[in-house]
């Protein structure tokens, strides 16, 4: 059976590096390491789209990170139950024009006894920035 560590039932320090884990995995821009996280049968929601399954999930990924160029991202442990983490985040991005942006948002997602994630929901909104106003400043990588 797969496993990612860390499992629930969640504590403090745990969730936190959970959430980091969830950090560190979508700032690779990687679909198929992301999508490793997910249950077979992951239920999402990602503001107005909702689908489920690996594959749908590797899919949205490689469209989102087709658009969200030098995509880099932060998040941040809000709160956590049992098996369940709560987050808040944001992203800068730009656009294949130039345009920046920055999006803010919260997740909540649901894990099986293995630790993988078998539902995540997203609320997400965009908000153009001029470059001189980022944040994530950092090297681009390929």
């Amino acid at each position: 059976m797969e496993t990612k560590p860390p499992l629930p039932p969640f504590t403090l320090e745990t969730a936190k590096a959970k959430v980091q884990a969830a950090e560190d995995a979508w700032n690779t821009r990687d679909p198929e390491r992301v999508a490793l996280a997910y249950t077979e049968d992951s239920q999402w929601r990602n503001r107005a789209e909702f689908f489920s399954g690996r594959e749908a999930i590797r899919d949205f990924l490689r469209r989102k990170w087709a658009k969200e160029l030098d995509y880099r991202l932060k998040k941040e442990l809000w709160s956590f139950t049992e098996n369940r983490i709560s987050v808040r985040f944001e992203y800068e991005w730009h656009d294949d024009g130039g345009f920046w942006y920055r999006a803010y948002g919260n997740e909540q997602w649901e894990f099986a006894e293995n630790g993988l994630m078998r539902r995540r929901e997203a609320s997400i909104n965009d908000v153009p920035i001029k470059e001189s106003d980022r944040k994530f400043r950092w090297e681009r990588t390929p």
